[in-house]
């Protein structure tokens, strides 16, 4: 039996004031096309489906037209909501969607939802755990000592009493840890202070494959079966190394899966370029790629340039963010934030100077000496 896995679609988010709509019907469009392609059995949604719990209405209808052009290529949908999702919201329709074998579990109602799948080697469990805090679980188990998202997730999987001697999946969206290492983060996360909403892999020791979400970047977790599947596109430029694709997984019989990922192609890339603005705007090794995609533009001039970004725009239109890096932008190690000695017995031009270099981390030049000293001389005599 085939699988595909994502999550994190993210529907509705903007960045810097970008409006994603045309790049995520795009990679929609896409992913329906691998799957009239890989033809699964079923494709496995592991949260964040919205970017905010009250989702524009622009956003419900890209992600209702995506079921149902599922939906209409007979592929079976198994999907839980992920903490930016308001569970009710998407717990919409559940009971109807089922019988259109469109599974949900947006709200946790105190036990794992299960969909029993036959095939020629038998049975395959997928269970879905919608998003959860501690406060959740302990409202159906007030009697049990619930301290941590942890111990939330192990009553509620230790409940679902999961036959080992069965192929089980779980499709979950959690911040999930392998003996205290993290999973490698992006900056587009909402990920607790201190990691206090971790779960260890261990959790999951009786699923043959757990279908993640939450963390952004293609990644497994603890072992190889514990997979987080990534966004489907960019959503931060801390992302710009991330290889974006679709997770897929063929369940023959148990403890035989094999995992591969099929990679997306967005409409726009992500890219950060660093080079003086003058090679960024006619050096090929730039142009190359295209300019329509959303730039981090590091300028390394030294004089400064006047309306840089304007300058960038009319080659990259998606100029996103712009930073300056050269010698007076690094930090210098040696700069204090008052000048050193007893000031009443240096010179004007002394105590300048060691201004100029705490602020730019360069000596005055010949000329800059110059300037400043007749500036000094003029107000000494107008001073007399």
């Amino acid at each position: 039996m085939k699988f595909l896995h994502i999550s994190d679609l993210h529907i509705g988010k903007k960045f810097k004031e970008i409006d994603f709509t045309l790049d995520q019907l795009h990679i929609l469009n896409e992913i329906i096309k691998i799957a009239e392609e890989e033809r699964p059995d079923g494709i496995l949604i592991a949260g964040d489906i919205y970017d905010r719990s009250i989702p524009p209405a622009g956003a419900v209808n890209i992600f209702d037209d995506f079921l149902t052009q599922l939906e209409k290529r007979n592929i079976k949908v198994f999907m839980v909501s992920g903490n930016h999702d308001s569970p009710e919201r998407i717990n919409f329709g559940k009971e109807i969607l089922g019988k259109n074998n469109i599974y949900i579990a947006g709200t946790f109602k105190g036990n794992l939802d299960k969909v029993t799948l036959e095939d020629d080697f038998g049975s395959i469990n997928i269970y879905l755990l919608p998003y959860i805090r501690p406060s959740f679980v302990s409202n159906y188990y007030s009697e049990l000592e619930i301290t941590s998202y942890e111990s939330a997730a192990k009553i509620v999987i230790d409940h679902a009493k999961v036959d080992n001697n069965q192929r089980n999946i779980l499709v979950a969206h959690q911040f999930v840890t392998n003996g205290g290492i993290e999973p490698e983060k992006s900056d587009s996360e909402s990920i607790s202070i201190g990691g206090i909403d971790n779960i260890d892999v261990s959790v999951f020791a009786n699923f043959d494959y757990v279908a993640l979400g939450h963390i952004h970047g293609p990644q497994n977790i603890g072992r190889e079966t514990v997979r987080y599947c990534g966004t489907p596109l960019k959503y931060s430029f801390s992302e710009v190394n991330h290889k974006k694709s679709v997770t897929c997984l063929e369940i023959k019989e148990k403890d035989s899966i094999v995992i591969s990922q099929i990679p997306l192609h967005p409409i726009r890339d992500m890219r950060v370029i660093k080079d003086t603005i003058e090679n960024l705007l006619h050096n090929e090794k730039y142009m190359g790629g295209n300019c329509e995609d959303y730039i981090h533009a590091i300028i390394t001039d030294e004089d400064d340039i006047f309306d840089p970004i304007g300058k960038l725009r009319t080659v990259y239109r998606n100029v996103l963010l712009l930073e300056t890096s050269n010698t007076k932008t690094r930090v210098n190690e040696n700069s204090r934030t008052s000048a050193s000695g007893d000031v009443t017995t240096r010179s004007p031009m002394d105590l300048f100077q060691e201004f100029f270099i705490n602020q730019n981390n360069v000596e005055l030049s010949e000329n800059q000496w110059k300037i400043m000293q007749d500036i000094l001389d003029e107000i000494r005599n107008d001073s007399v």
